[in-house]
């Protein structure tokens, strides 16, 4: 009994590091969802620990996938051997706990998926009306944050293109401004929960 809850305990721990390796990732997706925008960054701070996180998963996930695989010892004693170990305890369990840790892990490189397309097509009159805007920015992580960042952007009118890096922590933009204005593009960053730090127009 007290080996089925110290394994209990070992799945528990795999599961929330390996939701907490990808916390930073998801939040930005749950913050689109809700409509919450402004949570997106609520979870960077846990970036750095994600290595450590999914050390953890694995080496826990690893000791009970070898718990439970490992070759019984026989014990000749005439008490009843023949108990049935539950759900909880089974292959199968900690197979899907395995698949959930793993698809957890993976999220930033499926997480555009979540992302609705909402680039719109602008017909440019005069090219000398787009600009382009460089803007610093803190606190992106992944590329969660890169799409909710570009998402944002694309919500307002008179926008060519965005592009944001959470590696550099910059984004850059392009566009009309008889039809959008770069405080309102800084705006629209801010919005998210990330947070410009500088930005200025290419001549």
């Amino acid at each position: 009994m007290e080996t089925k809850k110290s394994s209990n305990k070992f799945l528990g721990a795999g599961v929330i590091s390996a939701i907490a390796a990808s916390l930073c990732c998801i939040t930005p997706v749950l913050a689109l969802i809700s409509g919450a925008s402004g949570i997106a960054s609520a979870f960077s701070w846990l970036e750095p620990l994600r290595p450590y996180l999914i050390g953890i998963t694995i080496l826990v996930l690893g000791f009970a996938w070898y718990q439970k695989l490992k070759p019984k010892k026989e014990i000749e004693c005439d008490c009843e051997t023949d108990e049935k170990s539950s759900f909880w305890q089974s292959k199968l369990f900690l197979g899907i706990i395995t698949v959930f840790a793993a698809f957890m892990l993976a999220f930033p490189y499926y997480s555009e998926v979540f992302y609705p397309d909402n680039k719109k097509e602008n017909i440019v009159a005069n090219a000398s009306n787009i600009k382009e805007l460089d803007v610093d920015i803190e606190g992106m992580t992944c590329e969660s944050c890169n799409l909710h960042v570009e998402h944002e952007i694309f919500e307002l009118p008179g926008i060519v293109d965005a592009k944001a890096d959470y590696s550099t922590g910059k984004a850059v933009v392009k566009f009309d401004i008889l039809k959008v204005s770069q405080d309102s593009i800084v705006a629209a960053i801010n919005k998210t929960g990330y947070k410009v730090q500088n930005y200025n127009i290419k001549k």
